[in-house]
């Protein structure tokens, strides 16, 4: 450590050295032995933070290098609590850092969608308000910053930061189950809500690239078309009997049984013309059945899922509320004895 001294005593800040080099303990032992072994051990873990300077004990210096090195903090000078507390804290931090990654790629990705489809031009900043990427840059900001919080509060220690982290994941908390409640209760109007939100994406087909891009998802993977049926898509303006286009009476491609020909090459016109045919012939072509009944029929039969990874994340939650509450109890703990034992000196 001669070629770097700042950093052999950053590294070693609990020791001291008189004016020769040589080591003295921090408390000499007729104080320790007044004071008690619990004392001596709360003083490890106090100097062990940094936060308490070295000549707060000039009047208790006695050369002994052995006796400087017990105040060397190890989360098992609490015993079984302190490590559980030493776990539990980096625990919090490791889910926070995960969580504000997590948070930040969703940001990105809603700004680089609403940059993609050029949002922010001035003839489309009008609708920007409706634009379901700004609820991906929405929530990414938010969980980044809630979850930036809780990291640096825990590993800093710090009670403001923490005490905000903590009562914004309680009014999260809050608001999932009140959510939830209220889901369950208005379970009748929730398929007038679904039906009105198909019938939107299917008048905004053309208009809205993620609106078309999510209407395609649900009718291909739930194999269904149009809200209650096929021929709701009469009501966009491409698809209606009335249009001038190639695509009047049709349906999206992603209402055809089989949109790829010969298994490679998406088929945009397999739904040309298919509202003019009758149901026994429109069968062997495109799927009959609206997607408010397969959404139906879906939630149905995956409810248990839905319920299990709903109460998951509602119990990650609470037990990260029950980490923060721990090491605020500990923090404040730590501060009253570190108080009681500089009035003891005294």
């Amino acid at each position: 450590m001669g070629w770097f001294p700042s950093f052999g005593r950053f590294l070693f800040f609990w020791e001291r050295r008189n004016q020769n080099g040589e080591n003295k303990p921090l408390i000499t032992k007729d104080v320790r032995k007044s004071e008690g072994a619990s004392a001596a051990s709360y003083l490890g873990t106090y100097e062990s933070s940094g936060s308490h300077t070295s000549s707060s004990f000039s009047s208790h210096e006695e050369p002994s290098r052995s006796s400087s090195r017990r105040f060397r903090f190890s989360p098992a000078s609490f015993g079984t609590s302190g490590w559980s507390d030493y776990i539990l804290k980096y625990l919090l931090i490791s889910s926070n850092l995960l969580f504000t990654a997590l948070g930040l790629a969703t940001l990105v990705l809603g700004l680089w969608g609403l940059i993609n489809k050029e949002s922010f031009a001035q003839e489309k900043i009008s609708g920007i308000g409706t634009d379901p990427m700004l609820l991906f840059l929405f929530l990414g900001l938010v969980l980044a910053l809630l979850s930036m919080t809780g990291c640096i509060g825990a590993l800093r220690e710090n009670m403001c930061l923490l005490r905000i982290f903590s009562a914004a994941v309680f009014l999260l908390v809050v608001a999932q189950v009140l959510a939830a409640v209220a889901l369950f209760s208005m379970q009748a109007q929730m398929e007038d809500y679904l039906r009105l939100g198909m019938l939107t994406a299917i008048v905004r087909y053309q208009d809205d690239l993620d609106l078309r891009f999510i209407t395609d998802e649900i009718q291909t993977s739930l194999q269904c078309c149009g809200a209650d049926t096929y021929r709701d898509w009469e009501i966009n303006v491409y698809y209606n009997c009335s249009a001038p286009g190639v695509q009047a009476c049709g349906v999206p491609p992603s209402c055809c049984i089989d949109p790829l020909e010969n298994g490679t090459v998406w088929n945009s016109q397999c739904g040309v013309g298919a509202q003019q045919l009758d149901e026994f012939s429109a069968q062997s072509v495109i799927f009959l059945g609206g997607c408010l009944g397969s959404v139906a029929r879906w939630m149905e039969h995956n409810g248990g899922v839905i319920v299990t990874v709903v109460i998951v994340l509602l119990g990650i939650q609470i037990l990260t509320l029950f980490i923060t509450a721990r090491l605020l109890h500990k923090i404040r703990w730590t501060r009253a004895q570190h108080q009681a034992y500089l009035q003891a000196l005294q």
